[in-house]
């Protein structure tokens, strides 16, 4: 991959092109990585409202029927439903259960456990049990970021 940056103040925004021979995972990537960094939600603490950068929330839970965005600065409540979030945040948030999403990149460690689940440590050390039916997509992902 080669990348040019043409850095000049007649600019008065960033703009990004990409050139490829085709749409690859790869493109598709660089895409949804590109798009998350301009991406805000909006979030509720204590009465007031916040504007959070979707690339900072560490995971989002789902508890009676209410929707909690956590960053590693505190918890947030949001009106947005968790299927809204998860097409909104699609590349870099995964599910982990029926209530949960998690952000890939806050992962530290992983864990499998005999019955199939896998247990994942974030950066701020909480932790995230992926039920059967999430593990191998979260498993996948990590292979084909990681090797």
């Amino acid at each position: 991959m080669k990348i040019n940056i043409n850095i000049n103040e007649i600019f008065s925004e960033t703009e990004i092109t990409i050139n490829s021979g085709g749409l690859t995972e790869t493109v598709e990537k660089i895409i949804a990585a590109i798009r998350m960094l301009d991406m805000k939600l909006s979030g509720v603490k204590d009465g007031q409202k916040y504007i959070l950068d979707a690339a900072k929330i560490v995971y989002i839970e789902s508890v009676d029927k209410r929707i909690f965005l956590y960053t590693e600065t505190g918890c947030f409540e949001t009106s947005l439903k968790l299927y809204e979030l998860e097409q909104l945040l699609q590349g870099d948030f995964m599910r982990a259960g029926k209530s949960c999403l998690f952000n890939f990149n806050y992962i530290k460690s992983l864990k499998n456990e005999l019955d199939g689940r896998t247990i994942l440590t974030m950066e701020n050390d909480i932790k995230i049990i992926v039920s059967r039916q999430y593990a191998p997509g979260v498993k996948q992902k990590l292979e084909d970021n990681h090797g």
